[in-house]
């Protein structure tokens, strides 16, 4: 095997078919595709690391950290199936039940696939939930399955350019069945479901789970979905998009269900880097790209590295941030200024914090009465810390608004060494902790302060402390990463881990900016390939996977 050095010195050896900036999952996507399209790829990564944001690190021995993404569920079942990423390496790990959500009072309450424990658990709290609740994922799922085939192709897009008379028509064609697709499908629907439809997606996800739910602990268990990665509340008009995205996903056919993954998320971008070499493919770490190369004519030509080295290419495909691709990458005077003020408009905000912990042994939950040492059905799943109710969601968010990290942060806990064996030493647990809401500059503090970040690590510790006595006792180590932190170390402008917000006005046509939504871009031959691009954030690999399509065709229609 070639070292890093080797392989970087070789960059400038040639003229490559393609190169990708940044070796992200859909980076590693996109060229895994380009590859078996028998073109020459060379991914260049500036971290020692592959994966950007899904990747697995060991920060403390023996503990391995899925550092920032830290669940499967929404890669895209035509990637795993067409890139063979089960043969590659890649073992999801059903979690059942999937979630738990613990209470003060010393009631909690389960949920997962189990339709009679979803029944059971439900009506503790009240009966009618319990009808209601299978009702309410039949309709989400209803959802998913029209928004599904959105997913897997470019939207269709105003072309750009001039182009021939033939490729003109083909693209009039292809915007005509796509078109008579969702119309059928709008149809096929119906009306009412269409309006509750609009209706999830215009309406505050508060308003659509109180009219579906009147018990508190089960309407804010669901209402995490809607803000998880926002900077936004239950009460934000279109939060209930957010919610809809995180029950689009899928673990081996099942609807709905989230998995861990055998080695920690750094398994998938692994797996598909795997595809990726099979098929040809160059990748290359420690080979930061500081400037896109630009002739004078529009076209680009290729990157320069932050050694200095040149490395042509007359197509590049960007996993990087649209404000990272677009304002930092690309020389002044370049693009036009309606992009690039759209483009610095784009919402970049973030509220999120990620701590990573090494502990002795697994958390003990009060409201439990039977807490097992190897760990319970209260274990396995997402866990709810301080959501026992909206109303605590809304004010940790107010918290927020006024620039402060919240008082009670809403924190989602996850052990995956319960089921994973291959992350932690015997008898001792990783745990991930996904919190909000915290600004990127707090007025009452910096990041950049040592005791600042401690206290509010824990602060946090000491809430879930209140829920499983004994949990701070148990800390052996910890990594934790702000919304600076996200941007600086994984290149997360703002923190925020969408590549840019996920409201209505950042979706479908509008995303990245209202007339690009296609992964091209106003350089001839650069592409966006990241979560900026269609169809947006989350591990599913359909910006690459549909970006280099657009590659490829474009090239089949050049040839």
């Amino acid at each position: 095997m070639r070292s890093t050095a080797t392989l970087r010195r070789g960059l400038s050896d040639k003229k490559w078919d393609a190169l990708i900036i940044g070796g992200g999952h859909n980076g590693l996507t996109a060229a895994a595709y380009l590859a078996q399209a028998g073109l020459s790829v060379a991914v260049l990564e500036g971290r020692r690391v592959l994966g950007g944001a899904a990747v697995t690190e060991e920060l403390v021995p023996g503990f391995k950290f899925s550092r920032c993404s830290y669940l499967q569920s929404l890669l895209r079942p035509s990637v795993i199936k067409e890139l063979e990423l089960a043969r590659h390496g890649m073992k999801m790990l059903k979690r059942s039940p999937s979630s738990f959500t613990p209470c003060l009072d010393g009631s909690y309450l389960l949920l997962g696939n189990d339709k009679e424990l979803n029944y059971s658990e439900i009506s503790k709290f009240s009966l009618k939930d319990a009808k209601a609740y299978p009702r309410y994922l039949s309709l989400l799922e209803s959802f998913c399955k029209f928004m599904d085939p959105l997913l897997d192709s470019p939207p269709p897009e105003k072309l750009q350019e001039s182009s021939s008379f033939n490729f003109r028509m083909k693209d009039n064609l292809h915007k005509s069945i796509f078109w008579a697709d969702f119309l059928r499908r709008a149809a096929a629907l119906g009306q009412t479901e269409l309006v509750d439809l609009m209706d999830l997606l215009v309406a505050p996800a508060s308003k659509v789970l109180n009219n579906w739910f009147e018990t508190n602990v089960l309407k804010a268990t669901l209402a995490t979905d809607a803000i998880i990665g926002t900077t936004g509340s239950v009460t934000t008009p279109g939060s209930g998009y957010v919610l809809l995205h995180h029950v689009m996903g899928e673990t081996d056919g099942d609807l709905g269900i989230w998995s861990y993954v055998e080695g920690g998320m750094g398994a998938v971008s692994l797996a598909i880097s795997s595809a990726a070499k099979e098929a040809g493919a160059t990748i290359v770490t420690e080979a930061e790209v500081s400037k896109l190369l630009i002739e004078d004519s529009g076209q680009v030509s290729g990157v320069l590295l932050a050694d200095g080295t040149k490395v042509c290419s007359s197509i590049v495909l960007s996993n990087a941030t649209p404000y990272r691709t677009f304002m930092e990458l690309i020389p002044h005077g370049v693009l036009p200024d309606d992009f690039v003020t759209a483009v610095g408009n784009t919402d970049y905000s973030s509220a999120t914090t990620k701590i990573n912990l090494a502990v002795e042994s697994l958390p003990q939950f009060l409201c439990c009465k039977s807490n097992s040492p190897s760990g319970g059905p209260q274990h396995m799943g997402t866990i709810h810390i301080g959501s026992e109710s909206m109303e605590q969601i809304d004010s940790s968010c107010q918290d927020y608004v006024n620039g402060i990290p919240s008082t009670r942060p809403i924190i989602e806990m996850t052990i995956p060494s319960v089921l994973d064996k291959t992350i932690s030493p015997p008898g001792k647990h990783v745990i991930n902790l996904f919190i909000q809401y915290t600004p990127y500059n707090p007025s009452d503090g910096s990041w950049e302060d040592p005791e600042y970040r401690k206290s509010f690590a824990q602060r946090c510790f000491n809430l879930i402390e209140e829920y499983a006595p004994g949990f701070c006792s148990s800390i052996i180590d910890y990594d934790m990463l702000t919304p600076p932190d996200l941007e600086r170390v994984i290149g997360l402008k703002g923190g925020n881990i969408f590549h840019g917000a996920m409201g209505l006005d950042s979706l479908f046509l509008m995303r990245p900016v209202k007339g690009w939504s296609n992964y091209r871009t106003p350089v001839k031959g650069l592409y966006l390939c990241g979560s900026g691009a269609h169809p947006g954030g989350g591990v599913m690999g359909a910006p690459g996977r549909n970006a280099a399509k657009m590659v490829i065709q474009d090239i089949k229609e050049k040839s």
